[in-house]
């Protein structure tokens, strides 16, 4: 399909974006990359930016590392809107709260809503059983598209009602069961503003997917869409691995009757094997760089540039960017970073 309409773009006004770290460490150097291009994206535009915490996983959350996350990226010369006060008091903007951990009554009446509508049945399989389907091809995650065969015939009456009693705080036992989404057969198809043209059809790729685990926690496609929408969030900018979420995240805007945000998913810094960089690789953290006194014009400098915004590194204030920023001047494939993150960004004390 051609001439996907961007509806961000359609009428000229501000973007609503938003950069929605999960706290679960630091931010490296592709995280940064990212909130660099997101927070680029809404002040050429004079957007407004919201700052959302992704909380959602308890046993991966680390302690302290939300606050570590806005300290450094305040650090680097990025500001927000909307979200935590980067000093630690409290949060600004009204639609908060802007802690994920916090917003659960949302989207339990998300929930509720697409119950109504037809939309959901629980599950008790586990991630093993599907994996243990030999005949079907895998999917997302490695594991095949959940089928249609499974799907339940018919659906009790008051079933939804009753595994929502049982994932109360103060419930003798957990749920039973998942609760997942019917998806529709009809292909997905938008205009990504750095891939262009995407079209999947989530039946084949995912399948019904879970809103809701059977240990009682929300699950990320549901919160994405629920505080999406209620954030008034129309531009989505993240990395190239979040591509595989966003056909499920539009059918599941759709169904709670919402209009999907434009999306731009950007290539990956990539380690010298060849992996997405992550906390792990050493030297690569923001933390790191501060702490070897690399300066922060040198970081959004290189990031500039391997964004494609520059010719060349240098350093550069997040400000200094802004009129420099087109979506049409990103770079399209992954960035290799090898070596020495301090040497690669040019600065710093390493070693003394």
């Amino acid at each position: 399909m051609t001439g996907v309409a961007d509806p961000a773009a359609l009428d000229g006004r501000p973007p609503r974006g938003r950069w929605a770290p999960s706290p679960t460490g630091p931010l490296h150097l592709g995280s940064a990359r990212t909130a660099l291009a997101a927070w680029l994206s809404v002040r050429s535009r004079r957007g407004t930016l919201i700052w959302r915490i992704e909380d959602l996983d308890p046993p991966r959350t680390v302690p302290g590392a939300a606050e570590e996350q806005l300290a450094d990226l305040a650090w680097l010369g990025l500001d927000w809107d909307e979200g935590p006060r980067p000093d630690g008091g409290g949060e600004a903007g009204p639609h908060g709260p802007y802690r994920q951990s916090l917003r659960g009554e949302l989207y339990r009446r998300a929930l509720v809503r697409l119950a109504a509508a037809g939309r959901l049945f629980p599950c008790g399989r586990s991630r093993k059983d599907l994996e243990g389907l030999a005949s079907a091809p895998h999917g997302t995650g490695g594991v095949p598209p959940y089928p249609t065969s499974l799907r339940p015939e018919r659906l009790e009456p008051g079933w939804f009602e009753r595994l929502e009693a049982s994932a109360k705080p103060d419930a003798a036992a957990g749920p039973d069961a998942a609760i997942r989404f019917r998806v529709d057969d009809e292909p997905v198809r938008f205009a990504d503003r750095v891939r262009g043209e995407v079209e999947e059809r989530v039946a084949e790729t995912v399948g019904d997917f879970v809103l809701r685990r059977r240990d009682g926690l929300w699950a990320y496609q549901l919160a994405v869409v629920v505080d999406d929408l209620a954030m008034g969030v129309d531009e989505v900018v993240r990395g190239a691995d979040l591509l595989a979420s966003t056909g499920r995240q539009i059918q599941l805007a759709r169904a709670l009757g919402g209009a999907r945000p434009a999306y731009a998913h950007l290539p990956l810094v990539l380690n010298a094997r060849g992996d997405k960089l992550s906390k792990r690789d050493g030297g690569a953290t923001l933390a790191e760089l501060r702490a070897v006194g690399v300066a922060p014009e040198r970081v959004t400098g290189w990031l500039a540039w391997t964004l494609g915004l520059i010719e060349r590194p240098r350093p550069a204030a997040p400000r200094e960017l802004v009129p420099l920023f087109a979506w049409e001047r990103l770079r399209r494939d992954d960035w290799v970073l090898s070596g020495d993150p301090v040497a690669a960004v040019g600065g710093g004390r390493r070693g003394s």
